[in-house]
């Protein structure tokens, strides 16, 4: 069997795809299957060593990108996407795939029509609270949907949905908790605060927990992942804030947490801010409550969609950015933390909007249907 993947050039789109693989090969394991040979096709790789480590073999095939606003390049990639056309069809008819699996996007695009033309079925997965415009018309001819929240199901074909939620890695699924104190070198009696601005960062929420710090470490300790940019920057300041303060050693500042750092981050912490991407449900998978920042400029401003569904579970609150400042955040945080009845509600909304088993359900579902092709 042969399956393909494909998706956007986002760790959003990536990710999942990886957890769906991860499944896919122990399913195989466990039946004494002979193991599919699995395809990613894509503008962009966005992590070669983890397609190398999953067995995934890479082939590019290019897409354009329509913009929602006047620009040349809407011009130009009409030639490229014309090219991804082309090259998508002659790449999928010597593959000749058994199924195909899109995460949408514009890169998944040219996989998706050449699919059509050959007859070989899709998967479609919808990450967000409504869906982008790649998956609004790759649905129309996706025999399957599978959706990260129930509210984006009324945009698609009612008999062909299903409510799964978002795939995560193996890696991530749970929250360790023993040994995350020492590991990070945290005190045991105070809580914990895990900041998460995406592996970029987030400069707005950067800036935010610069100015609270010093009121923020007197009663908490902060993990804080500011983006590989913003590190000397953040470091630089932040040491000249607290070089007078006796709790100075409670702020942990990281560029970036791998898989083992953000496990062991995410079970020490009390609770998490973030922006509301794909990490929401990484969040609702370990059970902790959340301060949820989305991105004011998000397309088809999803992440604030997404975050107020999330919130209306009642496992987590918003606060948008042109609310944002340092008071505000204090505020919120304290409110949560100092609440016992409060906390424990959060925590008892995110198990049951959680999903664990998201994954393997898509991972059955595609072998089910390569199989019947």
């Amino acid at each position: 069997m042969k399956i393909v993947f494909t998706g956007g050039v986002t760790g959003g789109h990536f990710y999942p795809i990886i957890a769906v693989a991860e499944e896919i090969r122990e399913i195989c394991k466990q039946k004494k299957l002979i193991e599919p040979t699995l395809y990613f096709l894509s503008p962009a790789p966005y992590n070669e060593k983890i397609l190398f480590d999953n067995k995934i073999i890479y082939k590019k095939v290019p897409a354009g990108k329509m913009r929602l606003y006047p620009s040349i390049l809407n011009f130009l990639d009409i030639f490229v996407t014309g090219i991804g056309l082309i090259k998508a069809l002659w790449t999928m008819f010597w593959i000749y795939p058994d199924v195909v699996f899109s995460k949408g996007g514009g890169g998944s695009f040219p996989i998706v029509w050449a699919s059509n033309i050959l007859k070989i079925p899709v998967i479609v997965h919808e990450s967000d609270s409504a869906p982008g415009r790649t998956n609004v018309w790759a649905a129309k001819r996706a025999k399957k949907i599978a959706v990260s929240y129930p509210e984006a199901a009324q945009f698609f074909q009612k008999d062909k949905v299903a409510w799964t939620g978002n795939p995560i890695r193996k890696n991530l699924k749970v929250a360790v908790t023993e040994g995350a104190k020492e590991y990070l070198d945290l005190e045991t009696s105070v809580p914990t605060i895990l900041i998460l601005g995406g592996s970029q960062g987030a400069k707005v929420i950067n800036e935010v927990i610069t100015d609270a710090l010093p009121e923020l470490i007197k009663e908490f300790q902060i993990i804080h992942q500011v983006g590989k940019n913003s590190f000397s920057e953040i470091s630089e300041l932040s040491k000249i804030i607290l070089q007078n303060s006796q709790y100075a050693h409670r702020y942990k500042l990281f560029p970036y947490l791998d898989d083992l750092a953000l496990k062991m981050s995410a079970g020490a912490a009390d609770l998490i801010i973030s922006r509301a991407g794909s990490t929401i449900f990484e969040i609702a998978n370990w059970h902790k409550p959340s301060i949820l920042i989305p991105i004011t400029e998000s397309h088809d401003d999803h992440q604030r969609k997404n975050a107020y569904i999330y919130a209306r579970t009642g496992a987590g609150t918003v606060i948008e950015e042109s609310n944002l400042s340092d008071s505000i955040l204090i505020t919120e945080i304290k409110r949560i933390l100092d609440n016992k009845d409060i906390k424990d509600s959060m925590i008892a909304a995110a198990s049951d909007f959680a999903k664990p088993e998201a994954a393997l359900t898509i991972a059955k579902e595609l072998l089910e249907l390569g199989l019947n092709h």
